[in-house]
C-alpha cells in the first residue's frame, strides 16, 4: 500500500475519531493529530512524509504533553542510458521524535515542570539524543489573545553520532550536563486563526542547540485546520559533512479530537 493511500486511510480513521469526541468539550484531554505529504515526480521521485501527534492532559495544579513527529524521505531515481532503464530507491533521511512534559503549577502563572525526549535525527547525522530536564516556568503574558511563557532549568543529555564508515573506530555515546532555556509564545489572531512561536536554546559542555519552531495554524471546523510550519535547528558540533543547520517546512492537516 502506498504513503498517499496510508495517508488518507489515518486521516479518515481520524476525522471519524473527531466526529465522536467533539461532543466532550468538558474532558481534561485534548489530542491532536497532523499529516503532510509530498511527492515530486520526474527523472528523480522523492516522497516525504510527516505525521504528528499531541496529547494533553490538565487538572487543578498538573497539566500532562506529550509529542510525536516523525518524517521520513525515499528518492527514486531512474537510469536512462541502459537499456532497459534501471530505478533504483533509496532511503535518503528519517527523522522521529518522542517528547514527554508535566508541569506543577505552584501559583497560577508559576509551575515546576519535568522533561523527557528521544530524537532519532538522521538528517543531522545523529543516531539518537536522549535528554532529561527539570527546571521553573511562568506565564509572563496571559491575555486572551497573547501568551507567553518562559522556561529555564539544568538537564542531562546523552548522544551519538552515526556509525561512521570501516574502518573508522565506533562512535561512543557522550554524555554531559546542559542549561535548558524555552520561550513559547502563542497569538490567537482570530477566532480561526493562530500564531505560534518556540525558541528552546540550550547550552552543554561540547554541544549547543537551537530549535526554533514557527506555525500558522487556520481552522477549516471544529474539528480540521491547515498548518503551516517552519523549523530551524542550529547544533554546533556535528558530524564531518553535516551542515550546522536544518530546516524543514511543512504544509499539514491537523484533526483535533
Amino acid at each position: 500500500m502506498s504513503i498517499l493511500k496510508l495517508t488518507g486511510a489515518a486521516g479518515l480513521l481520524v476525522m471519524s475519531a473527531s466526529g465522536f469526541a467533539a461532543e466532550k468539550t468538558d474532558s481534561p484531554w485534548k489530542s491532536s493529530a497532523e499529516v503532510g505529504y509530498v511527492n515530486v515526480s520526474g527523472n528523480t521521485n522523492t516522497e516525504t512524509l510527516r505525521a504528528a501527534y499531541d496529547l494533553a492532559y490538565e487538572i487543578e495544579k498538573w497539566a500532562h504533553k506529550m509529542h510525536a513527529d516523525a518524517l521520513s524521505s525515499k528518492t527514486e531515481t531512474t537510469d536512462d542510458t541502459v537499456t532497459p532503464a534501471v530505478t533504483s530507491s533509496e532511503r535518503t533521511a528519517a527523522k522521529w521524535l518522542v517528547s514527554g512534559q508535566s508541569d506543577y503549577k505552584f501559583t497560577e502563572y508559576d509551575y515546576f515542570y519535568g522533561l523527557l525526549s528521544y530524537e532519532d535525527d538522521r538528517f543531522s547525522g545523529f543516531k539518537y539524543q536522549a535528554k532529561l530536564g527539570v527546571g521553573y516556568g511562568r506565564r509572563v503574558i496571559h491575555t486572551d489573545r497573547h501568551n507567553l511563557r518562559l522556561e529555564v532549568g539544568p538537564g542531562y543529555r546523552s548522544y551519538r553520532l552515526e556509525q561512521p564508515a570501516p574502518p573508522a573506530p565506533a562512535e561512543e555515546s557522550r554524555d554531559e550536563m546542559l542549561l535548558r532555556m524555552n520561550a513559547g509564545y502563542i497569538w490567537k489572531i482570530s477566532k480561526t486563526s493562530t500564531f505560534t512561536q518556540d525558541l528552546t536554546y540550550e547550552a552543554g559542555e561540547d554541544q549547543d542547540e537551537w530549535n526554533s519552531v514557527t506555525g500558522l495554524t487556520a481552522k477549516i471546523n471544529s474539528t480540521l485546520a491547515m498548518k503551516l510550519s517552519h523549523s530551524v535547528k542550529n547544533l554546533e558540533a556535528v558530524p564531518p559533512g553535516t551542515e550546522h543547520y536544518d530546516r524543514e517546512t511543512a504544509v499539514t492537516l491537523v484533526f483535533a479530537f
